[in-house]
């Protein structure tokens, strides 16, 4: 069975997603092992804890996301909400933790201008960061139709919409790997 045009859209905004992403990472890897020590000195360290934990959040609000469409394919709309409600949670909880990160790395000096780490840093994991925003307005747009019974329990949006997150969700272990523990 062909795909839906919601799903087929959304599949051909993640290859252009997937080609932005692995020209960002690209750059960062060149510079990094064009880099005689990185990061470079008088530089902040990441906060890898506080990261790693924004990780499992993420993680975890992709699988609430499956719960939701399990219980969805059933026909249990409060389910469903459910399940969405805790994905926005989720996510919302990573991008919190991601500002408070953010607040503490500018308080420390360290901004986009503070040499190619500081402009690398920011770019890939604000480009990240955004597409998150879009991924959780989307998520509640959903939610919020949903609750209203204005979108079906299972449908080609849905998928979209769920397919989206899955991918923001997955993008983000190889940038944590890459930016903060290597």
């Amino acid at each position: 069975m062909p795909f839906a045009p919601a799903v087929l859209a959304t599949l051909l905004v993640i290859a252009g997603e997937i080609m932005l992403f692995a020209g960002l990472l690209f750059v960062f890897w060149v510079l990094r092992l064009a880099a005689p020590v990185w990061p470079p000195p008088l530089q902040p360290r990441l906060p890898v804890a506080l990261t790693g934990l924004g990780t499992v959040v993420l993680l975890a609000s992709s699988a609430a996301l499956v719960a939701a469409l399990r219980r969805g394919r059933r026909r249990d709309l409060a389910g469903l909400a459910r399940g969405l409600a805790g994905g926005v949670l989720l996510g919302a909880l990573f991008l919190t933790i991601q500002g408070y990160e953010w607040a503490r790395l500018l308080g420390f000096g360290f901004t986009a201008a503070s040499g190619l780490y500081g402009t690398v840093f920011y770019v890939l994991i604000g480009a990240h960061a955004a597409h998150v925003l879009a991924g959780l307005s989307w998520l509640g747009a959903t939610l919020w139709l949903v609750r209203r019974n204005l979108a079906r329990a299972t449908g080609p949006r849905l998928q979209a919409c769920a397919l989206y997150w899955h991918f923001v969700v997955a993008l983000w272990p190889p940038l944590y790997v890459s930016v903060y523990l290597l």
